[in-house]
């Protein structure tokens, strides 16, 4: 049994957030993963340096719950029951999202909003087990951009094209009960899209805000909590848009430590949440502590 916390709740001004810890993987592969070959010792040097093995990493996946007081609005879903569901996919780790939910009072029944940042297939997952709907009387957000890539099944890279597929099973079906929206946009009151694209073509990170408290989800902008963001120039080979991907992180990295906002990363350590530090000509991720808890 799996004894680490997988459930953190705070509030933000009115609002009440929750992080869920949907499931996890050890992962071979902190490089070349991580800036490719010609950059492989650099990883290697800067994980030694932040005292993390070089080569395997813990990779979480972290849904978020905004209880806004009038609804719920959950942004991605996890795993789900891919695995299960698809078995061409191969050995998953199985997400357990509905039942963190349940553990929280909450049941998928209760969800009023979907909110879906990109399309990959660790964030659509749980949208559907068996292909039924797992929020069934929910409505969905998708980016405009994002969703439409998806769709037309254009310039999908070769290691996409499964993603696509399943794209097409799990989230294409759900068009006549979702919102399409672009950078700016808002969800509801309190929560703004901004543009993330490059690790997808149109995933959007969400700004939320409320009596003066805000943090930022900004999804998979960064992968891991070190390399990512010590050297976010390094190409990661789950990025789409690798050029396109570094230059967001980049811009995210800066608009966390010029605006002082508590973060929380779909991949970061669980609970996801912190903050950026600039050091050193650079950025270094700082774990919550309490500041959140107050």
């Amino acid at each position: 049994m799996d004894m680490k916390p997988s459930i953190d709740r705070f509030r933000l001004g009115a609002f009440e957030i929750t992080c869920f810890l949907d499931s996890r993987a050890i992962r071979e592969g902190l490089t070349p993963s991580h800036g490719g070959p010609a950059m492989a010792e650099d990883v290697r040097a800067l994980a030694r340096a932040n005292r993390i093995e070089p080569v395997r990493y813990e990779h979480p996946f972290i849904p978020v719950l905004l209880n806004t007081g009038k609804e719920l609005v959950l942004f991605d879903t996890g795993n789900g029951a891919l695995g299960q569901d698809f078995p061409e996919l191969g050995k998953r780790s199985d997400g357990r999202l509905v039942d963190l939910l349940h553990y929280a009072g909450h049941a998928s029944e209760d969800v009023g909003i979907v909110v879906i940042t990109h399309g990959h297939l660790d964030h659509i997952g749980g949208l559907t087990r068996a292909g039924e709907r797992v929020f069934p009387n929910a409505r969905y957000v998708f980016g405009a951009t994002e969703f439409d890539f998806w769709k037309r099944g254009e310039n999908v890279r070769d290691s996409r094209k499964v993603n696509r597929e399943l794209f097409m099973k799990i989230a294409a079906p759900l068009a006549d009960r979702s919102t399409f929206i672009k950078p700016g946009d808002e969800v509801v009151p309190g929560v703004h899209a901004i543009d993330a694209a490059g690790h997808s073509p149109g995933m959007l990170a969400y700004l939320i805000e409320s009596d003066g408290k805000r943090l930022l989800n900004w999804a998979d902008t960064c992968g891991h909590y070190i390399v990512s963001i010590q050297r976010p120039d390094l190409h990661l080979d789950v990025d789409d848009d690798k050029d396109m991907a570094a230059s967001t992180r980049k811009r995210i990295l800066e608009m966390a430590v010029a605006e002082e906002l508590f973060v929380v990363g779909y991949h970061m350590p669980f609970p996801g949440l912190g903050y950026i530090e600039r050091r050193q000509g650079g950025y270094r991720w700082v774990p919550h502590g309490y500041q959140l808890n107050l």
